[in-house]
Formats: C-alpha cells, structure tokens, sequence
C-alpha cells in the first residue's frame, strides 16, 4: 500500500501499469537500445530514463542520437525537473541520475559506485525504492557488473526485471551478472524487449 501511495503522486501519468522504465547499459549498448525505442509507439506512457557508462571527458550526444530513431520525446535529464509520460531521458557525464518518490529527477556528484559515474545500480536502487511494482529496469549490453545490485533492488520493492540475451549483446558481462541474480524475470532480444514493455506498460491497471 505505501508503494500504491507514492505512486499516485505521479497524477500527471494515465491510469497505466508502469509509470518508469529505467535502462542501464555500456559497451555495446547503444546498438541495442536504439532497436528498442525505435519499436516503441509514439503513444508509449510511460518515462523512460537511460544510464551509459561514456567516458566523462566528452558531451553527450546520446539524446540527439536517439531522437533520430525514436517517436518519442527525447531528452537529457535536467536535476529538479520532473519526469513526463512518453519521454526519454538520458544521462549526464559525470553524474549519478535518480528520480524521488515526487518524480522529480536529480544529477548527483555523489562518489562513484561500481567505479563507474552515473553508475546503472545507482538509477535503478532509487527507481525501485520509490516506485517498487510500477517499475520495469532493463540491462544491456556493457562490461562489468552494474545494474547486478539494482536489479535486487528492483525486485525486492516488486518491480519488473529484464536482461539482454547472450546471443545479441556484445558484452555479455552486465546482463550476465544481473541473470547470475536470480532475479531477472525475462531474459530477451532488443526486439522482444521493446515488445515486452509495450505489452507491460500499456496494459491497464486493475481497478
């Protein structure tokens, strides 16, 4: 119940299954995950909030990137604003991304978490522990083990877990590690996965 009331907060989202899908990925992922949003509909309600280990020193050009194969509304996140239905949000060199139980997105200079700044767990621990069963994290393609804690963490508050499958990822390491969790609920192509969250998100709520 008190996950049910931190998320009617959101009371600019329609009445939809999933308010958040959180994305985390690394080396190889940005192949994937344009296959994904380029198969999500234009109406998709939900926010969509990316993380990808780049290196610092350079801008990022991801939002542009994606808003070239996307019907979606396509952004860099902005700390204090907060998160709309049907937009993509991408991360920040250099900084943590996290979103309140408000919906209100915050870019934190916090210290590094699995060596990495924004770090894939770091988004997913504050998705799951604010919006639990109306969220869904999604790992791709990358090298190491981030995105392994959150996935836990998602779980544990009653969200939905995906993964890359081996056979497409480049690098395997990331969604490997987070299968290896035991609490990876499906493990897919980037086609089935942009499926998967149409046929999630938009699926209406139980009275």
């Amino acid at each position: 119940m008190a996950l049910q009331q931190r998320h009617r907060i959101l009371s600019h989202f329609p009445n939809i299954a999933y308010n958040i899908v959180a994305i985390g990925a690394s080396a190889g992922g940005q192949k994937p995950l344009i296959q994904i949003l380029s198969a999500i509909p234009a109406d998709f309600p939900a926010a969509i909030i990316v993380v990808q280990h780049m290196n610092p020193a350079y801008p990022s050009r991801l939002a542009h990137i994606l808003s070239r194969h996307t019907a979606l509304r396509v952004e860099q996140a902005k700390s204090g604003e907060i998160i709309r239905p049907g937009t993509v949000y991408t991360y920040v060199p250099d900084r943590h991304v996290v979103v309140g139980a408000n919906g209100k997105l915050s870019l934190l200079e916090s210290p590094k978490m699995n060596f990495v700044r924004p770090s894939v767990d770091k988004l997913f621990m504050s998705v799951g522990l604010n919006y639990g069963m109306r969220a869904i994290a999604v790992v791709l393609s990358g090298f190491g083990r981030d995105g392994a804690l959150g996935v836990m963490a998602m779980k544990k508050y009653g969200g939905t877990t995906i993964a890359q499958d081996e056979t497409t990822s480049q690098y395997f390491d990331m969604p490997s590690s987070a299968i290896d969790t035991g609490k990876v609920d499906f493990v897919l192509t980037p086609e089935a996965i942009a499926k998967s969250l149409t046929s999630l998100v938009m699926r209406e709520l139980a009275a």
